[in-house]
């Protein structure tokens, strides 16, 4: 019981810390990092909410889904459209206007990315109907099938979407504070509903699905709310990262996106919400940071000309590397814990200890 007590208040001391330097941050009032690495910062977040999506089907209930590109671009342009004002949707749809009923809506931030998430949510509930009757492999071409079916249809409702030439003058209304707030309300969901009997169904349907309908469990059921749950948070984040990037385009949704997520998933530990967080930051902040490889280099008497493209091969093979050594992902499929930070830090002197005696051995 003290130990949980302890647990409690240690993780609402850090998160108070870390709030106050979001707010701090957002606020100007600390000024360590510049305007990119808080752009950065919030792609961050945004990917975290999009790994926390996909690690819900494909993780803890155990679906090959790659449809997350689909429900992101749904999120997204219901946001965009609903936030922006009239005037300007009109200057943005210059070749074809828009819908008289739509370009007269304009609600609040948290409004729009609530309905670009519902609609993402609909969408996925007449999706799952055929799609989550397969399994493996043929889910994941169902689903990545209906999310490129999506994109085409946005590049082609040139009324509704702008066709090709997409939505631009998105308001920049989210920020740290929006990013890094939604981000961490689905962590709180995500584990509540993971330690619920609903998220213990979903478990239960992956470790083994013909037992876990022996035990009364609906599979199909319990699979669609999975389905629905992954879309709506898929839709809130790309309704967050619209607002971002400002400009959004059918293009920007492609199924190579889907990729970027679940590698996500996957480096930080199938099942493992701690490990979701962890990789999103990590992945997302090391493709910005080794940019700098593409503009050429020196190493000492070696010079490396400009290559571009060489960032991503070297993120390639550092990812490579990492899965050899983690194949179970950062964390497998366990999550962060202040017990087991102690209990690591306190075996750390005997761990070394046995290290620096087995080094003497070998030496003599």
């Amino acid at each position: 019981m003290k130990s949980n007590k302890r647990d409690f208040w240690l993780t609402v001391i850090v998160l108070a810390v870390f709030a106050v330097l979001v707010v701090l941050v957002q606020t100007g009032v600390v000024t360590l990092v510049d305007s990119y690495q808080i752009h950065v910062l919030n792609l961050c977040a945004i990917y975290t909410i999009l790994g926390l999506s996909m690690n819900l089907v494909n993780g803890f209930t155990g679906l090959f889904s790659l449809g997350q590109a689909g429900f992101m671009a749904i999120g997204a342009y219901v946001t965009a459209l609903l936030i922006m004002e009239p005037d300007v949707k009109e200057r943005v749809f210059y070749v074809e206007p828009i819908e008289p009923w739509l370009g007269s809506l304009q609600c609040p931030f948290w409004l729009a990315l609530l309905a670009g998430g519902l609609l993402a949510a609909v969408v996925a509930f007449f999706i799952g109907f055929p799609v989550l009757r397969l399994r493996g492999d043929y889910l994941a071409i169902a689903t990545l099938g209906f999310a490129e079916i999506i994109r085409i249809i946005f590049l082609n409702t040139q009324t509704l979407t702008n066709g090709s030439m997409g939505v631009k003058s998105i308001p920049p209304t989210a920020n740290l504070l929006w990013c890094f707030g939604v981000a961490a309300l689905m962590v709180v969901f995500m584990l509540r509903l993971i330690h619920s009997s609903y998220g213990r169904a979903f478990k239960a349907i992956r470790d083994d699905e013909i037992a876990a309908e022996a035990m009364g469990i609906n599979l199909f059921k319990h699979k669609m709310y999975s389905f629905i749950l992954s879309a709506f948070i898929a839709g809130v984040g790309g309704g967050l990262m619209a607002s971002v990037v400002s400009a959004i385009t059918p293009n920007l949704f492609r199924f190579t996106l889907a990729y970027d997520i679940l590698l996500i998933v996957v480096l930080g530990g199938m099942g493992s919400i701690t490990g979701t967080v962890v990789a999103a930051f990590v992945i997302t902040a090391a493709k910005e940071w080794l940019r700098w490889l593409d503009a050429g280099f020196s190493i000492g008497p070696l010079t490396v000309p400009e290559i571009p493209g060489l960032r991503m091969v070297i993120f390639s093979v550092l990812l490579m590397g990492i899965i050899l050594f983690y194949r179970q992902g950062f964390f497998g499929s366990k999550e962060f814990s202040w017990r087991g930070l102690f209990a690591f830090v306190h075996g750390l002197p005997r761990r070394l200890r046995r290290l620096v005696s087995r080094d003497k051995k070998e030496a003599a």
